[in-house]
């Protein structure tokens, strides 16, 4: 469920932030109530553009996708937009001008699209993603390398420990990454920290919730100038998921 807020008030909390927002023409208090709805995701809209990166790195994808499948690029972009809205539920949007966040859903959408269903690159996947955690989360979930694409394997980062049954253990609160077996015997070669500064990847935490879903936790962010600059950007626009 997915609905247009604004913020109508906001104060600091000694252990967080709080929001009022303000849902206009929709009277959503029965279906909060009927539903137990308790938990919320925000994104904030601080009103920025698509940059020219974004905007090279979903047009290269599209163009990849669209020569293994044999339609025209500006055919499959629409193709794409269109997988888009069903899988989030967003509005239509152009590549043009859509906002920074919904570049990098889109962008992160095309690339989960690639791995499911085995379509080639023409540069390497980790280079297009402009949501790093999200995208070793997707190589995890299809068990592809997150370095070079091909078939892996889940490797710990927090190790479990020789005399262990990895059957046994219980590894939703370890830290990991998919990768093919070269990437894999490098990583052991090399060392974690060489390696995660080579790649520039890292280890998540992927928990299976009670009602079956996967659940990503980024135990170490890759930081983006933009991401810390929308920090700084409280506008009376966001968008509020329901769940």
């Amino acid at each position: 469920m997915y609905e247009l807020a604004k913020i109508t008030g906001i104060r600091s909390d000694i252990e967080g932030t709080e929001m009022k927002v303000f849902v206009p023409e929709k009277n959503l208090f029965n279906t909060i109530l009927d539903k137990r709805i308790r938990d919320v995701e925000l994104r904030l809209d601080d009103g920025r553009t698509i940059t020219n990166a974004q905007r090279k790195k979903a047009y290269a994808t599209i163009r990849d996708i669209a020569d293994y499948t044999g339609y025209l690029p500006e055919q499959m972009k629409e193709i794409m937009k269109y997988e888009y809205i069903i899988r989030t539920g967003n509005d239509y949007f152009s590549l043009g001008t859509c906002t920074v966040d919904t570049a990098r859903e889109f962008i992160s959408m095309l690339l989960e699209f690639c791995l499911e269903q085995g379509i080639p690159l023409s540069d390497l996947a980790i280079n297009r993603a402009d949501d790093i955690g999200r995208y070793l989360y997707y190589c995890i979930k299809n068990r592809v390398c997150a370095i070079c694409g091909r078939k892996g394997e889940i490797h710990h980062v927090d190790k479990i420990g020789m005399g262990n049954d990895r059957r046994a253990v219980d590894d939703s609160n370890y830290r990991k990454i998919c990768l093919c077996r070269t990437h894999h015997t490098e990583d052991h070669t090399i060392g974690e920290k060489a390696f995660r500064e080579k790649y520039k990847v890292y280890g998540i935490i992927v928990k299976e919730q009670e009602n079956g879903l996967e659940e990503l936790q980024q135990t170490q962010q890759v930081q983006q100038s933009q991401n810390d600059r929308s920090q700084n950007f409280i506008t009376l626009s966001l968008l509020l998921y329901l769940f």
